[in-house]
């Protein structure tokens, strides 16, 4: 099954961004109304920049968008530094003219986490689904917040994040002590994700090396979630020269 993911190698990381800017840019021109979904993390930061640069300086507007962003940490409120809505009101949506009634994420103080998540998946339908979905990937090849082991047909729901998930959200860039990262978090299903018409995975360094190569090249099991997107018929991985040392065909 592998070989359905279409590979761009970009030189380096600003590369990656303005690539992957370019192809929302070209989706919100083409249908201003459109639904895109969002990741958080490092690796976008780059490209949600250059998204409010062409805000700025090509009057690419986000009026009538809608966003759904992958997850959000289990018992932080929206206020808290390291929410994922909180990024994403500093990295993206503060710097744009999205309204903010149309960024859907995930309440990770809701009353009740079951209902939050099949709210989530409801809006997404009352949208007509998600046009263009951006991922990241982890180390162990996570997708949003679904670990390994995680179903191909797997919706909104709340997760328990794996040690190594943990360990690399407390390196200094998020949280400074361990003790500090959430256990759980909200996040869109691996069958949400693949529900997107079109997906865009990004990745830059040579850590995610042997993710994105086990997901490209490697063998359709939940042992790397990643790979789970091998059969979408409209997915394209794009990766700085470092993420793709571990391919044999790039």
């Amino acid at each position: 099954m592998a070989g359905n993911i279409e590979v761009i190698v970009c030189p380096d990381a600003q590369g990656v961004a303005r690539r992957a800017a370019g192809i929302f840019a070209a989706l919100i021109r083409s249908k201003p109304s459109a639904a895109i979904g969002l990741a958080t993390g490092s690796t976008p930061e780059q490209t949600y920049a250059e998204l409010a640069r062409l805000h700025r300086t090509e009057h690419l507007s986000f009026a009538k968008v809608t966003s759904f962003n992958l997850d959000e940490y289990w018992g932080l409120d929206g206020d808290h530094d390291q929410s994922y809505r909180h990024f994403m009101n500093t990295k993206l949506f503060s710097h744009v003219d999205i309204r903010p009634w149309n960024t859907r994420v995930l309440n990770g103080r809701a009353a009740n986490p079951q209902l939050e998540c099949q709210a989530f998946e409801t809006q997404i339908l009352s949208v007509g689904g998600v046009d263009l979905w951006l991922l990241g990937i982890g180390g162990n090849g996570h997708i949003a917040f679904n670990e390994p082991g995680s179903p191909v047909d797997s919706r909104t729901r709340l997760v328990s994040l794996t040690p190594s998930t943990i360990a690399a959200n407390s390196d200094g860039r998020f949280f400074k002590d361990p003790a500090e990262v959430p256990r759980c978090a909200l996040s869109a299903g691996i069958g949400t994700i693949r529900e997107a018409r079109q997906l865009m995975l990004l990745a830059t360094g040579s850590k995610k090396a042997a993710a994105i190569a086990a997901a490209v090249e490697g063998p359709f099991t939940p042992d790397c979630p990643a790979s789970l997107l091998q059969d979408h018929p409209s997915c394209t991985f794009i990766v700085d020269r470092e993420a793709a040392a571990g391919l044999r065909s790039h």
